[in-house]
């Protein structure tokens, strides 16, 4: 099947954009086959153009989650989102964001109806399409910022028990280039074994909530 790997030569001209081809992103998944396979392990691409990348990883999890747990409605739906929360994506141009998030939001959701039928919970497509918001970012990785030229902040989500999910907030240049950070953030600091200084990025907390209602605190820490 022949794959469009460009839009325009404007946009190559003016912003480099090239998709990468599905063959070359499996071989390249491949060399981390266990991380993709592995439901929670975080992915970020920092220039994702329409989610080449983010959609096959978010196939290989969701196959797993399947495997595991489709006889089990709540089990899939708990660990299809901690799948999806995992993937992470940021991107310069509006209109790839918008395909990149679309896409990835069908994919689940088509996975998730074809187990369900009309079981489906639209509660937990509200939550993914929030997670997906926050996951997939418009902005510049190479200057930290969004498109509103605020630093990037990403959203950790992260399971702690059966139901909850444990959100926490970092800005993304803090977790790049943390010996920027040294003396600025002396108290956030440790020493390793080598004698180093360690720098622990300090994070916006929420406190834990269902992984159906993570939406619902967006405004509250």
């Amino acid at each position: 099947m022949n794959q469009n790997l460009t839009k325009s030569r404007t946009r190559i001209r003016d912003h480099g954009e090239v998709f990468t081809p599905d063959f070359i992103v499996e071989d390249m998944l491949n060399l981390v086959k266990h991380e993709t396979e592995r439901i929670d392990s975080r992915f970020l691409e920092p220039a994702c153009g329409e989610g080449n990348f983010l959609i096959k990883i978010l196939e290989r999890k969701l196959e797993v989650v399947e495997k595991r747990y489709k006889r089990s409605k709540f089990d899939y739906e708990r660990n299809s989102l901690i799948a999806v929360s995992s993937i992470y994506g940021i991107e310069l141009l509006d209109d790839n964001v918008k395909n990149t998030r679309k896409r990835l939001y069908d994919f689940f959701v088509g996975k998730y109806k074809g187990l369900y039928k009309n079981k489906i919970s639209q509660i937990l497509l509200d939550n993914i399409k929030f997670i997906l918001e926050r996951n997939i970012v418009q902005g510049d990785a190479l200057k930290f910022k969004d498109k509103n030229g605020n630093p990037i902040i990403f959203s950790e989500w992260s399971a702690i028990n059966v139901t909850q999910i444990q959100r926490r907030d970092f800005i993304f240049k803090e977790l790049s280039e943390p010996e920027n950070k040294k003396l600025l953030l002396f108290k956030e600091n440790l020493v390793s074994d080598n004698g180093k200084i360690v720098f622990i990025p300090k994070p916006i907390l929420y406190k834990p909530t269902s992984f159906l209602k993570l939406m619902e605190q967006e405004n509250v820490k």
